[in-house]
């Protein structure tokens, strides 16, 4: 059996800019002094003039960013998620969200897989801040095709769109002939006795907590939410009615995520039992990734464990 690929989804997007460059004289790539990292730096070697490094200063970089969409740029700002979304949150409310401008944030190194970096860059909360803001979209991709994608899909949107990426080399899973759709879910693996709703790489985690779970003789559905906001309801509501159980999987706090969003469909119109996997309201810690997935319970024999104890 060949190794399943694996590519960082900040390189998809690094990947993605080049090629949509090439496309569309209007698109400018903003950074905060983090191109090698967020891999914009790709874009800068292409194309020197219309990548603008702001510095250490990341609520600046969404105000010309707002002032780049103004004048019919497509700006794509790019910073750490804990960056682009906790310090810059006001710019990002106010200067994009509010008048609706055209502006697309570029967030790496999301969640507990950032690793060393410790808990300043471990951002667990930027979901729960992109939902509250109107308008915005949330676009959480698990691999790398997917994320590239994704990328020309918040291009060709016309409003905010908040993209998040993983520093994490992430398991190519879907085939090179796969069609992304902006708001809909996708059913990754069918199955009766319990939903698994899963987004970015919990994807591929899910999916292999799912093997792990038939071989006990649990049939586990598990559903790729690569679009946050806006939510398709329609395919968790099917599999809800279908399976009568379902367990969230994030790598993100789950106060305001993920399961959250889920939970909130699914009060409103099925109530259904759910288990969310993700952050328990605690911070993370410095450690390599893998180690601290595993110890969080966010690898795949962490996600199996915890849809057994539930089921039970």
């Amino acid at each position: 059996m060949s190794e399943v690929k694996k590519i960082a989804t900040r390189d998809s997007y690094g990947s993605a800019l080049v090629e949509l460059g090439k496309e569309h004289d209007n698109l400018v790539v903003l950074d905060a002094d983090l191109a090698e990292a967020t891999k914009t730096a790709k874009f800068k070697a292409v194309f020197p003039e219309r990548h603008i490094d702001c510095g250490i200063a990341e609520g600046n970089m969404i105000g010309v960013a707002a002032g780049l969409a103004t004048c019919g740029k497509v700006p794509f700002a790019s910073s750490f998620a804990m960056f682009a979304a906790g310090r810059a949150f006001e710019q990002v409310r106010n200067t994009v969200g509010y008048p609706h401008l055209n502006v697309k944030i570029g967030a790496t190194h999301a969640g507990i897989s950032v690793g060393e970096d410790g808990a300043t860059h471990q951002c667990n909360e930027d979901i729960a801040l992109m939902r509250t803001i109107p308008g915005m979209t949330i676009i959480n991709p698990a691999d790398d095709i997917e994320a590239q994608q994704a990328v020309k899909a918040a291009y060709e949107l016309d409003g905010p769109v908040y993209l998040r990426f993983g520093r994490l080399a992430a398991p190519v899973i879907n085939k090179e002939d796969y069609k992304f759709e902006l708001g809909k879910g996708v059913t990754m693996r069918e199955g009766k006795d319990v939903t698994i709703v899963a987004t970015g790489l919990m994807v591929s985690m899910a999916l292999e907590a799912a093997e792990k779970l038939a071989a006990d003789g649990v049939d586990a559905e598990v559903i790729n939410i690569h679009t946050i906001k806006p939510l398709d309801e329609e395919i968790i509501l099917n599999s809800a009615k279908k399976t009568g159980k379902v367990v969230t999987v994030e790598e993100h706090s789950v106060i305001g995520g993920l399961g959250s969003a889920v939970c909130d469909v699914l009060s409103e119109k099925m109530p259904t039992s759910v288990k969310k996997i993700g952050v328990n309201d605690v911070f993370g810690h410095s450690g390599p990734a893998l180690e601290l997935l595993k110890e969080f319970g966010l690898d795949g024999d962490g996600i199996y464990k915890s849809v057994k104890e539930y089921l039970a």
